[in-house]
């Protein structure tokens, strides 16, 4: 099974990475091409759903 990937979603995924790596915004920031740190926040808020989805996957399995 063959996947395409586009510069864009490279990007996306570099800059995703690197803040689960926990690499500070001033340090991606030159490389994004962004003006602001805070044009970075959509790479925190992709991680922050990956966190959601793998809490409720846990949280699912407990019988309650």
């Amino acid at each position: 099974m063959k996947h395409s990937i586009s510069p864009h979603k490279f990007r996306h995924f570099l800059f995703t990475w690197m803040k689960k790596q926990g690499i500070d915004d001033a340090l991606i920031q030159p490389y994004s091409g962004h003006e602001s740190r805070q044009s970075l926040e959509i790479y925190s808020k992709l991680s922050i759903g990956e966190a959601q989805e793998s809490y409720e996957n846990i949280i699912n399995k407990f019988p309650i």
